[in-house]
């Protein structure tokens, strides 16, 4: 009992010591109306919301559902931008299972054109106007928190407000970061997060990773931040006396945190500002609708879990795949369950059951669920890990091949190309993944590593926002890479200053021997003389 007692004083003392955050008024940007996204983003949201402080945010869906309460205000986008309208468009696609067909590049311009079309829209809106106009300024807000994708114009209001700046990186690690946060990236060991690669390329696999890399910087400094300062001084112009510049206000920010965290990404070069808080999403299960935990309890062979996301829908799947998935899915003794958004589906096999809409998290809790046919998203395949589940993947575009390919190096997935997938390709990849023990082994030991953490990924994700309003910006994190000029912060002057001296010797080396041999001639022509 006095053990008990002190314990309890011990605990009440720990928590006593931790740092007390005053309610802070956050100003949010979540323009990219992106559903994935958005786990992330609710998450972090209501992790602020209960702990205290109040939160205006700019956002492309609507939270309401989550009753956050009186200290949450929301400021809606609308109507809802589809980019995809946009992308099938500018790369004539029929749906997004033909996305497996473009190139690296064509990524990067696919998100140039997403990025500066919801940008625009979200800035037009007469509530995001009425934030940008407000005359009443100073201590309004104590933060700007905004994602890291693609909406860099968003930025500027933290100029407006003078407040620090957060964001949040869905993706997590990308390599351009580097240049925003004062380190040096090395793509010998760091896939670019576009690229099929693993930290252990071949020599070719490192020429092909350096130049997509460098190809990307140039692509982003020469075509994209033009175009999105021009927004920025768009719709700025008219309230900041100087319109800062996209590549100059990426370097203000204090903390990024990232949708990542270790073994789902490989290990790199990095900065106490780059905070890792990949998993936020995930949340106890919850009780599955009786349907689908009957279907799932009796299923004595184990299921398999089939989901590509919330944008590739299975229901614009061709109907030759879709035929040839149904006659696999048959044939097998597993029951599987599958999001599919069209629920009138002809001859679906007994053992299959469909629906719009799946609570994935809770269904791959499920312990009779023995294989996730995924996309390879970076939230899916968290959440696969979090609950040790063996994976298939189809990865179509993005970081999602990456995702796969550390899956498969993992030894807790196999990958796959969508329009390369044969009957038997399909059967035997799902009996390897049941059957192999090996996969489910790998998997609960990559599990054990995601988890192992100090502190909850939204806890941490709130203890470093709050840092950062305390600290009034925290500006001692700041890198001091930042502030060098670019050929100072590769170090090309000492280069150069380098080759000049082993040039300067070689010439005075060079020198000294021809001087030499001209002493020799002479002394041998004043001898035969």
């Amino acid at each position: 009992m006095k053990l008990r007692s002190l314990s309890l004083v011990l605990l009440c003392c720990a928590l006593a010591a931790l740092p007390q955050a005053r309610p802070a008024n956050i100003l949010a940007v979540y323009a990219f109306p992106g559903k994935s996204h958005f786990m992330m983003h609710t998450a972090l949201i209501r992790e602020l919301v209960e702990s205290g402080h109040n939160v205006t945010m700019i956002t492309a869906f609507s939270l309401s559902a989550q009753r956050l309460g009186s200290n949450y205000t929301e400021l809606l986008i609308e109507p809802v931008y589809d980019f995809w309208h946009d992308v099938k468009l500018n790369f004539g696609v029929q749906h997004l299972f033909d996305l497996t067909q473009m190139k690296n590049y064509d990524f990067l311009k696919m998100l140039e054109i997403i990025g500066l079309k919801t940008t625009e829209h979200a800035l037009r809106q007469p509530k995001v106007q009425a934030l940008i106009n407000a005359r009443q300024t100073e201590g309004v807000f104590d933060l700007l928190l905004a994602e890291q994708f693609y909406q860099e114009a968003f930025l500027a209001l933290a100029y407006k407000y003078n407040i620090p700046i957060v964001t949040t990186s869905t993706l997590g690690y990308e390599n351009h970061m580097s240049q925003m946060m004062g380190l040096i990236t090395p793509w010998s060991f760091v896939p670019h997060g576009f690229m099929p690669f693993t930290d252990r390329m071949s020599f070719m696999e490192r020429v092909h990773n350096t130049y997509v890399s460098l190809y990307e910087d140039f692509d982003r400094l020469l075509s994209y931040f033009p175009k999105m300062d021009a927004i920025t001084e768009r719709y700025f112009g008219q309230v900041l006396a100087e319109v800062p510049k996209v590549r100059h206000m990426e370097t203000q920010i204090s903390v990024m945190l990232l949708n990542s965290h270790a073994p789902l990404t490989t290990a790199r070069p990095t900065v106490d500002a780059m905070v890792p808080v990949g998993g936020m999403h995930i949340y106890p299960p919850k009780p599955l609708p009786a349907d689908m935990q009957s279907f799932l309890d009796a299923a004595t062979d184990g299921a398999i879990f089939f989901s590509l996301g919330s944008n590739v829908q299975s229901k614009e799947m061709p109907r030759d795949m879709l035929q040839l998935f149904l006659k696999v899915f048959g044939s097998m003794k597993q029951r599987i369950l599958w999001k599919f958004e069209d629920e009138s589906i002809d001859q679906l096999p007994p053992n299959v059951m469909i629906r719009k809409w799946l609570p994935q998290a809770d269904i791959l809790a499920h312990p009779n669920v023995k294989v996730f046919i995924t996309h390879g998203g970076l939230f899916g395949t968290q959440e696969g890990v979090h609950y040790a589940v063996p994976m298939l993947g189809m990865p179509f575009y993005c970081d999602q091949h990456l995702n796969m390919n550390k899956a498969v190096l993992g030894g807790y997935g196999i990958s796959l190309h969508f329009q390369s997938i044969t009957e038997d390709l399909l059967r035997d990849s799902l009996l390897q993944l049941i059957h192999n023990a090996s996969y489910a082994e790998n998997v609960q030991r990559v599990s054990r590593i995601f988890r192992d953490r100090p502190m909850s990924p939204r806890r941490s994700a709130v203890y470093w926002i709050e840092y950062v309003i305390r600290h009034k910006g925290a500006p001692h994190m700041r890198s001091a890479g930042l502030d060098l000029r670019w050929y100072q912060f590769y170090l090309l002057d000492v280069i150069a200053f380098l080759a000049v001296l082993a040039l300067a010797a070689l010439f005075l080396l060079l020198l000294a021997i021809r001087l030499l041999q001209g002493s020799g001639r002479k002394q041998r022509k004043a001898k035969t003389n």
